[in-house]
C-alpha cells in the first residue's frame, strides 16, 4: 500500500470550511413564498418570473417556490409568519398592513392618490422608500411595488353618480376603520367580510354592496349578482414584493442585489398584465350585462371625505407631512 502523505486531514476540513465561507451560506436556500391569486393571475405570472429570475441568476443558490390561492394561510397569517422567517417572501396588499406598519395606512386613505401613474412615480421613488424603510423596521423588506388597480363601488340596487346614492347602502369593506369611515362619510353602512363570504352576501341581500376592482370584480363572478359598476377610483392601493428581513439578511450582497432586480423587474411584468387584465374583465363585465357608469364629478366624494382625513391626522399627526407630500407629486 502507498502511504499518501502531504494532506492532512485537519488541512482538508479547514479547506472545505474555507470554501463554505466564500460561498456565503454553503447550501441552496429554498424560499417559499406566499400569493393569495390563482395561477394565470397578473400577480401570479409576475412572482413565478421573479422566482425563475432569481433562481437562474443566483444559479440556484436561491431557489424561490412561489405558492398560489393562499394555500399557506390568509394573508395576516402569512405576514406574520413572513415577518418571524417562517415564509420567505409574499406579495402583499397594503389594506391589512396598517395594524402592524401604521405609516401604511395612509395608502388606505380615500382619493390619496390621482392616479394610477401617480402611484407607480410616488412608490417608485423617495416616497416610496420611506414606506419601505418603515416595513423594514417590521421584519418585511419591500423591493417593488405592484399594481391592484382602481377601486369602485358596485351594487345590487343602483348606479352611483353621487354621494348621497350610498346612503343607506350596506356595503362589505377590507378590515380597516379607514374603509369603515369612507363609507360612513357617504352615508352607508360599512361591513368588514371575508372576500370569500361576498358573492353569497350578495346574492342572499345580507349586503347591498362593496367596492374592488375590474379583474376582482370579474374573476369572482360578483358581476352576476351585482349589476350596477360605478367608477370612483377612490383607493388605489399598492402592493408589495416583500422579502422575510431573516431571509434577507442571510444573502449576500451580491445576491441581494439579484434579489432586487427581479422584484423591481417583475412589477414591470406585473403592471402590463395588469392593465391587460383590468381591460379584458371591464369588456366582460358588460358584455354580460353589467351597468357600468362613470362617475363624472368626483369633487362631491373628495368634499364628503374630508371628516376622514381631519379623523385621521388628527390621530397620527406624524404621517400629515407624509400624505401632504403623495398629494404634491405630479
Amino acid at each position: 500500500m502507498t502511504a499518501f502523505h502531504g494532506i492532512r486531514p485537519g488541512s482538508v476540513l479547514a479547506a472545505a470550511a474555507i470554501t463554505l465561507l466564500a460561498s456565503g451560506t454553503g447550501q441552496a436556500a429554498d424560499w417559499r413564498g406566499w400569493n393569495i391569486h390563482p395561477p394565470g393571475y397578473p400577480n401570479t405570472i409576475a412572482l413565478e418570473q421573479f422566482a425563475k429570475d432569481v433562481t437562474d441568476k443566483t444559479q440556484g443558490r436561491v431557489k424561490p417556490t412561489v405558492y398560489n390561492n393562499g394555500v399557506l394561510g390568509s394573508q395576516p397569517d402569512a405576514i406574520e409568519q413572513t415577518r418571524n422567517g417562517a415564509l420567505d417572501f409574499a406579495n402583499f396588499n397594503m389594506g391589512p398592513m396598517g395594524p402592524i406598519v401604521p405609516a401604511t395606512n395612509v395608502l388606505s386613505l380615500p382619493f390619496i392618490f390621482s392616479g394610477e401613474a401617480q402611484m407607480h412615480k410616488v412608490m417608485d421613488g423617495p416616497i416610496g422608500q420611506r414606506f419601505s424603510d418603515a416595513m423594514a423596521k417590521e421584519g418585511l423588506v419591500a423591493l417593488s411595488w405592484y399594481d391592484s388597480g382602481s377601486r369602485s363601488l358596485y351594487n345590487t340596487k343602483r348606479p352611483v353618480t353621487e354621494p348621497k346614492d350610498v346612503n343607506g347602502m350596506k356595503v362589505r369593506v377590507m378590515n380597516n376603520d379607514l374603509y369603515v369611515d369612507m363609507i360612513a362619510a357617504l352615508g352607508g353602512n360599512a361591513t368588514p367580510m371575508a372576500f370569500g363570504e361576498v358573492y353569497q352576501s350578495l346574492k342572499t341581500g345580507v349586503i347591498d354592496g362593496a367596492e374592488n376592482n375590474y379583474p376582482s370584480f370579474e374573476s369572482t363572478n360578483h358581476y352576476e349578482v351585482a349589476r350596477f359598476y360605478s367608477v370612483t377610483n377612490h383607493l388605489i392601493i399598492p402592493e408589495c414584493v416583500c422579502i422575510a428581513k431573516a431571509s434577507w439578511d442571510k444573502l449576500t450582497a451580491g445576491d441581494q442585489e439579484i434579489v432586487r432586480k427581479a422584484a423591481v423587474d417583475s412589477a414591470v411584468v406585473q403592471r402590463k398584465h395588469w392593465a391587460e387584465r383590468s381591460m379584458a374583465s371591464l369588456e366582460k363585465v358588460k358584455a354580460a350585462g353589467v351597468q357600468v357608469n362613470e362617475v363624472k364629478d368626483i369633487s362631491a366624494f373628495q368634499a364628503a371625505m374630508k371628516p376622514v382625513y381631519a379623523k385621521f391626522i388628527k390621530a397620527n399627526p406624524d404621517l400629515e407631512s407624509l400624505i401632504t407630500d403623495i398629494q404634491a407629486t405630479k
